[in-house]
């Protein structure tokens, strides 16, 4: 279960600020990419948090709740759309959003960011990349939460404009009935054009 090794670390180093950052939907055709920015108060503890992807959907929705309502804890998010996603590609995106999510949090200058996966190059902010952080460190844990449901409600919503593609049962990512879909009413404007499998399926339209 993660923690706060990591962020007790940066405490004693006199970080007054420590930042947990995840992003959630980088490999979906379809959708935003979502990144989310977390503050966690010192001693904080939570029974069952954990990395988004080893929870269920009602866990992840309750601890959701659970941590927007702790006015002790301070977090920022950032959506990275489609078009965002072409113009730069994935990783430069993603990379975007989190820095966009830390704006949003109102973190300072002198904050110190914990960064689930390898570290990010030219970050706006003093970082670090720690793999698998989503399961080692509680910021980056609740971080992960956040990015990851606030993307699944954004693809709920689309499921009501497009509701020919399911949306709301595979959110975007390549399933069979996303892809069955695909062929048969091409690609929408949420669409990631340049990803393999959408791309290749334009020659058909």
């Amino acid at each position: 279960m993660p923690d706060l090794t990591y962020e007790e670390s940066c405490w004693k180093r006199g970080v007054t600020e420590v930042v947990g950052i995840d992003e959630a939907g980088r490999g979906p055709l379809a959708g935003p990419v979502s990144a989310a920015a977390v503050i966690l108060p010192k001693g904080f503890q939570h029974a069952i948090l954990n990395d988004s992807k080893k929870l269920s959907e009602k866990k992840r929705e309750l601890i959701y709740e659970e941590l927007l309502a702790n006015e002790q804890l301070r977090w920022g998010h950032s959506f990275a759309d489609a078009e965002e996603i072409e113009e730069k590609n994935i990783l430069k995106a993603t990379h975007a959003a989190m820095a966009r999510a830390v704006d949003d949090l109102g973190a300072s200058t002198g904050c110190y960011c914990l960064i689930d996966g390898l570290a990010v190059p030219n970050f706006p902010y003093d970082s670090e990349g720690i793999v698998k952080g989503d399961s080692l460190s509680l910021s980056i844990a609740a971080a992960s939460i956040i990015a990851k449901v606030k993307r699944d409600h954004l693809m709920l919503e689309y499921a009501k404009v497009y509701p020919e593609y399911g949306f709301e049962r595979h959110k975007g990512y390549g399933t069979k009935l996303h892809l069955a879909a695909l062929r048969e009413h091409g690609p929408t404007k949420i669409h990631r054009r340049s990803f393999a499998p959408v791309a290749q399926l334009e020659w058909k339209f």
